[in-house]
């Protein structure tokens, strides 16, 4: 816990000093550049920014401790309900995209490792390269061209058709859930249609990691002695590589998944641009590109906070999935 205190109030003071050392000035985007000077510093001094640095980020502090990111220039409404908005969308491609993932890159990894130097470790291996090499704006550019455009396999831009956009009561925020508790099985296809694309082109990028991860893990362990043993003992290959290897790499491989879940959630700003999907993301870009500081920088603590909170995590299991470490 005190781990966990450390780490948050050096995000938040970074994120406090950014805020203040961007070229952006916080008071024009308030009152405009054609305020006069009395409006300027009655505005100034309202903002708290006359007082001492100390000061104002022991009033940023306690604002964000309570949840108050302040009001956002761009849309007028509170920081805090702009991102309660838009963050269920980016979970929700985040968690998608993870768990093709999880469901492609770690079966991957493992057969590649157990048949090294064969034709499915090369084909990991490039998938995996390409997976680090091409930029996502690109796949994102070619798929819509492909598979939307040309083919007409999956839906447009955007989390949903113009016939079911507003149509689904908000339950939860994912809209692929809320379409499922409305029971209209139209509107989960028609969302399922739009986020397939993005999902996959994240889950692409979260595959290529994850694979090449589980590889290297089940290299180390195959080549341990304790394998060997079990082999002389006379267990199944299969039984070798899933009971006995594949066991003792979950370990590790739980941080790399945390870590690339994490990575979607941050990462995946010109994903969510290319398809017009409005999650946090797009949110800080639009935010960023305004001058809208207070969003930028409440938008950042949460996606701070949810890699912290995703380390605790790894922590957590590591001490259920291995007794030694308690």
């Amino acid at each position: 816990m005190l781990s966990l205190a450390l780490t948050m109030l050096g995000l938040l003071l970074i994120t406090f000093i950014i805020g203040r050392v961007m070229p952006i000035d916080p008071v024009l985007k308030v009152v405009g550049d054609r305020a006069s000077q009395a409006q300027y510093d009655a505005a100034y001094q309202a903002m708290g920014l006359d007082r001492p640095l100390y000061v104002q980020f022991a009033r940023y502090l306690g604002d964000v401790l309570t949840g108050d990111f302040g009001r956002s220039i761009s849309t007028g409404q509170l920081v805090v309900d702009d991102i309660l908005r838009v963050f269920p969308a980016t979970v929700e491609l985040a968690t998608l995209g993870t768990l093709i993932g999880v469901l492609i890159g770690v079966p991957l990894g493992v057969i590649a490792a157990a048949r090294r130097g064969g034709i499915v470790d090369q084909v990991a291996r490039v998938v995996a390269l390409v997976g680090y090499s091409m930029p996502i704006f690109w796949l994102g550019l070619m798929g819509l061209l492909v598979f939307y455009g040309i083919l007409g396999w999956v839906g447009g831009p955007g989390r949903q058709g113009i016939i079911y956009d507003g149509m689904i009561p908000t339950v939860t925020g994912l809209i692929l859930v809320d379409s499922l508790i409305a029971g209209d099985w139209g509107a989960f296809q028609d969302a399922f249609s739009h986020i397939i694309l993005p999902a996959s082109l994240l889950g692409y990028f979260s595959l290529a990691y994850i694979s090449r991860m589980t590889r290297s893990f089940m290299l180390e362990q195959l080549s341990a002695e304790y394998i060997t043993t079990a082999r002389v003992k006379g267990l199944s290959e299969r039984a070798v590589i899933w009971r006995h290897a594949f066991r003792n790499i979950s370990i590790p491989l739980v941080t790399v998944i945390a870590l690339s879940f994490g990575s979607l959630l941050e990462g995946s700003v010109l994903t969510e641009i290319i398809f017009s999907w409005p999650g946090l993301g797009q949110y800080i870009t639009k935010a960023l590109l305004s001058g809208d500081m207070n969003a930028v920088l409440g938008g950042t603590v949460v996606v701070g906070t949810c890699f912290v909170l995703l380390n605790i995590l790894s922590d957590i299991l590591y001490r259920v999935l291995d007794p030694r470490s308690k």
